[in-house]
This record gives structure tokens, C-alpha cells and sequence, in this order.
């Protein structure tokens, strides 16, 4: 298994992972109104737009040449995006690809923090990776999420 960054002849097989994976385990606790938001951000045109102005950047994660996890970042310390195919759950892929954002974010000096704005689904694996909760969940246009930050120790 590797990881690596996305081109974007890639980002179609990313974002339809990430679409199905989210109509698995995120979109049965969403209102349609949220189900149709997260489609609308997930739009490959709007992707290749913020790619394109350096705004966010993918990686995946592969089992041979199968893709099978994929995490995003905007602005280098913001996850966007992490979603790995049901069958790899609890196998390591989900923190493999969190380790690659830390090792984006550790030797730039501006960068303190990580953070993510977490999905029900999702809260309890930032919590074990260290994150901790900024506020209570919220819902923005149906899409429901909780604020999380992770502080980063320099020099590790």
C-alpha cells in the first residue's frame, strides 16, 4: 500500500470514492438538503478550480493499483476530505493518510494547527488521532459537522 499526491486525471476516481463512501456512512444521518450540498461540493469543476488556484491539494492511498482511501487539504492544514472504502476500515489507511498532513504542515513555521470540521461518522477517529472538539456539532445548508483542531508539536 502507498500513498501519494493526485493528478487530476485521478480526482474523478477520488471524489466518486469519496461520494460513495459518504452515501454509505454519512448521507443516512443527512437531510436531503445536506446530501445535496456535499454533492455540490464535491463537483469536479469546483475541485480542479480550487487545485488549479492552490487552494487544496488530494492525496490517495493504494492497494496495488485498486484506490482505496482519500484525504484532502486546503490551504495545507485544513482537511477537506478523508474517506477510506468500508473493507479498510480500522487497517491503519485512515491515520496513513492523516500522516500525510502532518508531514505537509511540521516544518512550515506559520502552520500551529490542524483542522477539520468533522462528520458524525468521523468525530471519534479525529478524537483517538488527538483532535479535540472547538464547539458542538453544527449544521450548515444540512451538512452536519464539529470543529476540531489538532495542535501541532514542532520539531516531531
Amino acid at each position: 500500500m502507498g500513498i501519494k499526491e493526485l493528478d487530476r486525471e485521478e480526482l474523478k476516481n477520488a471524489l466518486e470514492l469519496i461520494w460513495s463512501v459518504f452515501q454509505e456512512f454519512e448521507a443516512p444521518d443527512y437531510s436531503e438538503e445536506g446530501i445535496n450540498r456535499f454533492r455540490d461540493i464535491i463537483a469536479i469543476d469546483s475541485i480542479i478550480a480550487r487545485i488549479d488556484n492552490n487552494e487544496m491539494a488530494f492525496w490517495g492511498s493504494y492497494d496495488n493499483d485498486a484506490l482505496i482511501g482519500v484525504i484532502a487539504s486546503a490551504n495545507k492544514n485544513h482537511i477537506t476530505f478523508l474517506f477510506v472504502k468500508k473493507e479498510y476500515h480500522r487497517q491503519g489507511i485512515g491515520r496513513s493518510l492523516w500522516q500525510t498532513i502532518i508531514d505537509c504542515c511540521k516544518d512550515d513555521p506559520g502552520i500551529k494547527e490542524i483542522t477539520v470540521n468533522s462528520t458524525p461518522y468521523a468525530t471519534e477517529f479525529y478524537h483517538r488521532l488527538g483532535f479535540m472538539d472547538l464547539d458542538r456539532e453544527n449544521i450548515s445548508h444540512g451538512i452536519r459537522f464539529t470543529p476540531m483542531r489538532y495542535v501541532l508539536v514542532k520539531g516531531k
